[in-house]
């Protein structure tokens, strides 16, 4: 029903990655959430993380999610489609069990010691705005790509699906980190579809037992049913700490720092 777009997947990311991107800048810059953590080496680190996460991806890694899935859809591999349904319905199935397996990734990510040294590089970061959306470990990138990989090779969801999909987390990424003001009874309503800025940021905080709620990336549902929902810090949310504990912000904002992160914790 999309294949027509498929020939324009690397426009497609750009553009919605730096459309949104702008978009909630500007959010931030009219409508600014907690004081900002704006610091030249800070956001300079996180651009440096996003390049060379990219590049990582491109040298590293011989096959990425949606090509694989161009080859997966060609030989109907999988089990997706198994499910004698009209391709859209699928397509919104694809959706739905791809997120699910996000939430998944990341409470792993939170509970098995050798994933979260390379996931806290993310948590280390003491301010919480839309660049904290690309902040990642490259390990945690390659890692990721890998699980998405297993994903396509056994769900075999259409090439369309898992751009689809890519793209939405990518934007929901930069909006669930947005140090934005949302009206509460908005923010109230939202919440029983998808995750928001100040859902998220409670697992942003400090408190090692908050850390542990709120995974979700772009459905709220999953904390929901696993019980991993927390609707309010238990400070404010102008007084919460955000950050990793014996991480110092000089530290979280060092390029290098981050880098070796997930092998000199100390």
């Amino acid at each position: 029903m999309f294949d027509a777009f498929l020939q324009f997947e690397p426009e497609m990311r750009l553009a919605a990655f730096g459309g949104t991107l702008i978009a909630i800048l500007l959010w931030e810059f009219l409508a600014t959430k907690r004081p900002s953590e704006w610091r030249f080496e800070r956001t300079l680190t996180h651009l440096l993380l996003m390049i060379v996460n990219s590049l990582a991806l491109r040298l590293v890694m011989p096959i990425l999610a949606f090509e694989l899935a161009l080859h997966v859809e060609a030989r109907q591999m999988g089990l997706l489609p198994l499910i004698p349904a009209p391709s859209f319905v699928i397509f919104f199935i694809s959706l739905i069990i791809l997120d699910l397996a996000i939430y998944t990734q990341h409470v792993i990510f939170h509970k098995i010691p050798f994933f979260w040294r390379f996931h806290l590089v993310h948590h280390a970061d003491t301010g919480f705005d839309v660049t904290t959306g690309y902040r990642f470990h490259p390990g945690e990138i390659l890692f990721s790509m890998i699980y998405k990989l297993a994903l396509v090779l056994l769900l075999g969801p259409s090439a369309v699906a898992v751009l689809g999909f890519e793209v939405l987390l990518s934007s929901a990424s930069l909006f669930t980190h947005a140090n934005a003001h949302m009206p509460r009874r908005l923010d109230s309503l939202l919440r029983w579809v998808i995750v928001t800025p100040d859902m998220h940021r409670i697992h942003h905080s400090r408190q090692g037992d908050e850390a542990l709620t709120n995974f979700g990336f772009n459905l709220s549902l999953w904390d929901r049913v696993f019980g991993t929902y927390q609707t309010d810090p238990s400070l404010s949310h102008a007084e919460m700490d955000i950050g990793s504990q014996n991480i110092s912000a000089q530290r979280a904002d060092s390029f290098t720092a981050m880098l070796i992160l997930p092998i000199h914790k100390g």
